[in-house]
């Protein structure tokens, strides 16, 4: 056997792979690829899920802390408040973040990192539904809030004309901005 310049074996001379071969390496590569490309967009998506989940939990807890004194404020009395009411009525699934009761009204509150027009619009479906979801809350007047960090196109605005208070979360406390003649709508 020969040896080079550095005294290292030559490789035996192979005959060249043929078309089928490297096509096969090729398909072989791209499924192994394809395979890893899954598995991480998997993991990316779980951790993003994650984030978003515990980025939501610290936005309601800011909410909460304050949301009793907020509606205090705004003459609205609070016997309990309840968080995360989830439930399945008529096939139908619903959540809501936070609802705040007394003997005769309850304020529901949709909580976002990030309001969105989409948001306010399922928001009020959701609310109108609402004593058919919780009918133990039929005979109340049922009023809406959103509450948030940031909010995008206007979206508080509409939140307003569609009659909801608008809760603003920053930093260590919340604050409802809507003006102090604000009448919220009846759901």
């Amino acid at each position: 056997m020969k040896k080079n310049k550095v005294n290292e074996p030559l490789p035996a001379y192979e005959r060249p792979s043929s078309f089928e071969e490297v096509w096969g390496l090729f398909e072989k590569t791209d499924e192994e690829l394809s395979k890893r490309f899954k598995e991480t967009d998997k993991k990316i998506k779980e951790l993003a899920n994650l984030f978003t989940t515990q980025w939501g939990k610290l936005v309601e807890s800011l909410v909460e802390g304050e949301l009793i004194k907020l509606l205090t404020e705004r003459g609205i009395k609070v016997e309990s408040l309840l968080q995360r009411r989830r439930g399945t009525r008529n096939g139908e699934n619903y959540e809501f973040d936070l609802i705040v009761v007394n003997t005769d009204e309850i304020v529901i509150v949709e909580v976002k990192t990030t309001l969105r027009p989409d948001d306010v619009k399922d928001f009020v479906e959701k609310l109108r539904k609402a004593k058919i979801f919780m009918p133990e809350y039929k005979n109340m007047k049922v009023y809406g809030a959103v509450a948030f960090l940031n909010a995008n196109s206007g979206s508080e605005v509409m939140a307003e004309k569609q009659g909801l208070f608008v809760i603003r979360a920053a930093g260590g406390s919340s604050k409802i901005i809507n003006k102090e003649d604000f009448v919220p709508a009846v759901f």
